[in-house]
Formats: C-alpha cells, sequence, structure tokens
C-alpha cells in the first residue's frame, strides 16, 4: 500500500502537477493519522478488555471472601446471643437461694454466659486489593469507598468483642472461680453454694450482660447506628456490589 502511495506521488512530481502533489500528500497524511489513531483506539479497548477481565476476576474473589466472612459472622453472634439467654436466665434468677433453685438445671442454662467467640475474617483479597495498585481496577465508585473504610468499620466493631473477652478472663471468671471453682461442680463439697446468693455473684453477670449489650447493639439508643449494623450493612454491600455478572 506504502508503495502504490509512493508511486502516485512520484507520477505527480514529474508531470509538474504540484497543486494535487500537495494535496495528495496532505490527504496521505490524514490517512496515516487516522490509521494510527485507529490502532491507538483497538489498542485502547484490548487494554480496557484486559482490565475488565481482572475486575471480574478480583471482583469474584472478593464476594466470595465476604460470603464466607458473613457466614463466620452469623456464627459469632449467634454464639453472642447463646451467652445473652444464659447470662440473662440468671439474672432472672436473682435473688439466689442456693437451697430452693435446681442446681442441675441452673447449671445447664447458665453454662454458655461465658462463651466469647470474636469476628476474624479473611482478609487476604481486600487487602491485597487497597494496598496494591489493583485497586484501580475497581471501577465502582461506591465499592471503592467501602474497601478503604473497611479496617475502620472492623475495628470499631471487634473492640466491643476483644474488651469484653478480656474483662471475662481478668475479671468475671476470676470473681468467680476462688468460690465455685473452674467446673462450677455443685457436688463437689469445696465449693461454696452460698456465693450464688451473694452481690458478688449477682455483679458478675449484670456486667456480662453489658457486654453483651454493647455487641448486639441492645443496649445503644436505637436512633443510633451500632458497630454491629454497621459492619452487617457493610458486609452486605460489598457482597451486593462484587457480585459475578451471572448471578
Amino acid at each position: 500500500m506504502i508503495k502504490i502511495f509512493r508511486k502516485i506521488r512520484y507520477d505527480l512530481m514529474e508531470k509538474n502537477k504540484t497543486g494535487k502533489y500537495l494535496k495528495y500528500a496532505i490527504g496521505e497524511i490524514i490517512l496515516v493519522m487516522i490509521g494510527i489513531l485507529l490502532a491507538l483506539q483497538v489498542n485502547n479497548w484490548n487494554q480496557q478488555r484486559i482490565a475488565s477481565n481482572k475486575e471480574e476476576l478480583l471482583l469474584k474473589a472478593l464476594h466470595d471472601e465476604f460470603v464466607k466472612n458473613k457466614a463466620q459472622l452469623e456464627k459469632v453472634i449467634a454464639t453472642h446471643e447463646l451467652a445473652m439467654a444464659s447470662t440473662q436466665y440468671v439474672i432472672a434468677q436473682f435473688p439466689i437461694d442456693p437451697k430452693k433453685i435446681n442446681l442441675d438445671t441452673f447449671y445447664e442454662k447458665k453454662n454458655y454466659w461465658a462463651r466469647s467467640y470474636t469476628f476474624n475474617p479473611s482478609q487476604g483479597v481486600i487487602r491485597s486489593l487497597v494496598n496494591t495498585s489493583s485497586f484501580e481496577l475497581i471501577s465502582n465508585t461506591e465499592l471503592r469507598r467501602l474497601l478503604v473504610s473497611w479496617e475502620d468499620v472492623l475495628a470499631d466493631y471487634k473492640e466491643e468483642e476483644e474488651l469484653a473477652k478480656k474483662d471475662n478472663w481478668d475479671f468475671l471468671i476470676a470473681e468467680l472461680t476462688p468460690s465455685l471453682g473452674w467446673d462450677h461442680d455443685y457436688e463437689d463439697e469445696r465449693v461454696d453454694i452460698n456465693f450464688l446468693s451473694t452481690l458478688q455473684f449477682e455483679t458478675v453477670f449484670f456486667r456480662r450482660e453489658s457486654h453483651l449489650k454493647d455487641i448486639l447493639g441492645s443496649g445503644n439508643d436505637s436512633s443510633q447506628k451500632t458497630e454491629l449494623e454497621q459492619i452487617k450493612n457493610t458486609i452486605d454491600r460489598i457482597i451486593e456490589l462484587s457480585k459475578p455478572a451471572n448471578q
């Protein structure tokens, strides 16, 4: 093609048709520029297609990670709710008369009060996104904002869990074990059954209830969004925005 254009130019020059030559040369330049622009556009389309494919792979990995994280959070919440039910059962018995209470039922019902599981989500995908250039592949503005704020949302929620867990070991369990033993075996003659009627015993469970309310959000002003609501909403939204197109 280039040889053909060159031959036409030579013919025009030999015939001394300068005006036509200039017009033709300009036209040829324009055609070359159009060709370059088309090539650049095709290359740009290819780059966009590659970036879009990479984004789809990243979003799928992110989606799968947060679906698993949601399932884990639901299990953790269920454990906290079980601990709350157990704690409030004990509180409902106050003041306790050790001679009248059914110790077998009491032991069974209160057995879950100290369970303090914590939410430890998988974060490999989200960290690799936020901390590398791969983040630029995420085109959805809302999703980008949620990913950037995730660490803060998680930290706010875990703060209550970690505080409750630490208090369990540093104070609550430490208050009970000297009088009731580790297993609270009421048939063990060394266990002080009368401790169940003390204010010290009641304080342990009121304090535990307060921590659980903070975790579950049931102790807060209903007009305020709790840390639990915030993290649940964030997880749900990330799952929705990263959902593969075929789902």
